[in-house]
């Protein structure tokens, strides 16, 4: 399996469903071997991590600065933080493709050793490794998709990431996308045949330390209401319609808070915004949070808001329902397709985001049956259950590559 990310070196939910699934598939009897380009990862029973040793990287890589998940002002600040050429900074520029050339240039050196069954990659970023592999060992590919470049573009993408896409598609022998409305894309956009896409939704496990909300009085209840935004500063998540929404809501609700947590390029704009619009007593913009407060912040929701313009599936709302937080989720996104029990809105929809909002405050009964139906929803959704379903994809594979 080639992987871009992986805990605990992850930015967005690609690490986080690479690292349950590899966690379902161990409890399933599945031995995994993870090609990353990176050593962080921490191997676990019956895994075993590959990455580019030092003798390697000496004789084909050129370290590369940029992150899966960055835009050009965070690499352009990283850039400058090592003093590196202004000119180096571009997203899209030839770092980047350095940086997956070099994965890809020691794909077959890295697993030579390795008797697989089957080749599994994630995201463009690691398709052409997994072709390579596949080839030289003679073996089905899998080629998963998380996010595409349509998505995180706004129906705008770069065309040099937009054949790496469609290359690792067209090369696959199965291909497994995060959801339906993702399925859709890659027919609509890539021309793929809609027989070699199977739907596997990520998963979710309970988590395991519970712990008090964050934001508490003095008599250890909430000051306020509270209404959570949690994602990417970037266009693709919509941050700028969650204020929109904050702006109707705080019409009836004047003491509802507003937290947005998170960074990206749209963070300056969004903070000056906020003020423009008079909601600088109302919006709490916290920056990049991690681990503990990622969960505090959830549990001290009354209300959770996805409202993305695209998003292929969409972890955040199993996050928030697995902490006892209703949500809200834009009827763009894949996590709809898994959510019985949620409001369901499109995205440009302001007035009915704001009126969701407003009924979950008031209506204490239909906030309590939606919590109610959150332990049967991720049970379902187990990254085991799921990862059994991905064991029957290579069943299947291996058994017509056999005969």
């Amino acid at each position: 399996m080639f992987g871009w990310e992986y805990p605990p070196k992850h930015l967005g939910g690609l690490g986080v469903a690479c690292q349950g699934l590899v966690r379902g598939l161990l409890k399933n009897g599945v031995r995994v071997t993870l090609v990353l380009p990176h050593s962080n990862a921490q191997p676990e029973e019956n895994m075993h991590v590959v990455f580019p040793t030092d003798e390697m990287r000496e004789s084909v890589l050129v370290p590369s600065l940029l992150n899966p998940y960055d835009d050009e002002w965070t690499y352009e600040q990283r850039i400058l933080t090592h003093s590196l050429p202004k000119e180096e900074s571009s997203l899209y520029g030839h770092d980047l493709g350095q940086a997956v050339e070099q994965f890809t240039a020691l794909s077959v050196e890295m697993t030579k050793n390795i008797h697989a069954d089957v080749v599994h990659c994630h995201d463009w970023m690691t398709y052409e490794a997994g072709i390579r592999a596949a080839k030289h060992h003679d073996k089905p590919l899998v080629t998963h998709i998380h996010a595409t470049e349509f998505d995180r573009t706004d129906f705008h993408p770069n065309e040099w990431i937009a054949g790496k896409e469609r290359r690792g598609l067209q090369m696959a022998d199965r291909i497994v996308a995060v959801s339906a409305y993702t399925k859709n894309l890659l027919v609509s956009h890539y021309g793929i045949s809609v027989g070699k896409i199977t739907v596997l939704h990520n998963g979710h496990d309970q988590p395991h330390d519970m712990v008090k909300p964050a934001i508490l009085s003095q008599h250890g209840k909430k000051r306020h209401p509270l209404i959570l935004f949690l994602g990417r500063m970037t266009v693709q998540k919509n941050p700028l319609q969650f204020l929109e929404v904050a702006k109707r809501v705080r019409v009836f609700m004047p003491d509802v808070e507003f937290v947005m947590a998170g960074d990206g390029p749209m963070l300056p704009f969004l903070i000056d915004r906020a003020c423009e619009m008079g909601l600088q007593d109302n919006v709490i913009f916290t920056g990049k949070v991690h681990g503990r407060d990622v969960r505090a912040l959830y549990q001290a929701a009354d209300c959770f808001v996805m409202p993305s313009l695209s998003e292929p599936f969409g972890l955040v709302a199993l996050e928030a329902i697995a902490h006892d937080t209703p949500v809200i989720v834009s009827k763009q996104s894949g996590v709809a397709e898994v959510l019985d029990h949620a409001f369901k809105v499109d995205y440009w929809d302001t007035d009915k985001m704001a009126d969701c909002i407003i009924t979950i405050l008031r209506e204490e009964p239909l906030s309590a049956q939606l919590k109610a139906e959150a332990p049967r929803i991720l049970r379902r959704l187990s990254w085991k259950n799921q990862a059994h379903k991905l064991r029957s994809i290579y069943t299947d594979l291996i058994h017509h590559s056999t005969r």
